[in-house]
């Protein structure tokens, strides 16, 4: 019988983690697939951030270490500068740690163009703490400290990191990409493979952010997450390519 999937050898073979219906093992999944295709494994650096991102370093092959919260941008930094050159480095991030109290690396990372991959969860939650409202929160959304629902008027409009970032001088390569379904999914692996090509390249700085549920923390069944997703965060946040300066060269 022909084999036609296994598990990527960049990957350990260890189950679950995350809660069910957690999309997190398919982006972890898919990173995996792009550094067994790319044959970077022996050198690559994953630096985590806090939350449910720390779930995955059980999982990762690559070398892996763990920043302060919002804080994986500075490390990131400081490894490829002070690593050898063909180092290749990535930070696997959430929103509650990438888009609240680590916006400021995240934003100067990018303006100095520092050239690593930050592969951005955006589930528009706290969900490891117990779901409360994140910068990336929905206007209207519920959660533990917004019970009521995302005020604009008293809490501002949810965050838009894709725009903001691709708006930054130093920045190279923005995409917002969803894992809802197949054609997503494919799509997601094709621009965390560009991502990574263009470090390997030297260009620069790359965010993929990505849009994922969170069943637990919304209250929902996986399916009904996935739809909710489609209705609610993909019209606020539109799927897409925001910047790509490789593509105009």
């Amino acid at each position: 019988m022909e084999k036609v999937y296994s598990v990527p050898s960049t990957k350990h073979e260890v189950v679950g983690g995350f809660c069910p219906g957690c999309l997190h093992g398919v982006v972890v999944k898919l990173v995996c697939e792009v550094q067994e295709e790319l044959g970077i494994l022996d050198r690559t650096v994953c630096v985590i951030g806090v939350g449910c991102c720390c779930i995955t370093a059980r999982h990762w092959k690559c070398d892996v270490m763990n920043a302060p919260h919002g804080r994986a941008p500075a490390v990131a930094t400081g490894l490829k500068r002070m690593a050898p050159k063909d180092t290749v480095v990535y930070t696997y991030q959430g929103d509650g740690d990438l888009a609240s109290i680590g916006i400021a690396e995240t934003i100067y990372a990018a303006n100095r163009g520092e050239n690593f991959t930050v592969i951005f969860i955006n589930n528009s939650t706290y969900g490891m703490t117990g779901g409360q409202m994140a910068p990336t929160t929905l206007v209207g959304q519920k959660t533990t400290t917004s019970p009521y629902g995302r005020d604009e008027n008293w809490c501002g409009a949810p965050i838009k990191i894709s725009e903001m970032l691709a708006a930054v001088p130093g920045s190279y390569y923005i995409e917002r990409c969803a894992v809802n379904n197949n054609a997503n999914i494919i799509k997601t692996k094709k621009a965390i493979k560009k991502a990574f090509q263009y470090q390997l390249e030297g260009k620069g700085f790359c965010l993929i952010e990505v849009l994922s549920t969170c069943p637990t923390n919304w209250g929902l069944n996986p399916i009904e997450a996935m739809k909710w997703l489609e209705e609610n965060m993909i019209p606020y946040y539109p799927l897409g390519v925001y910047k790509d300066k490789g593509a105009a060269e």
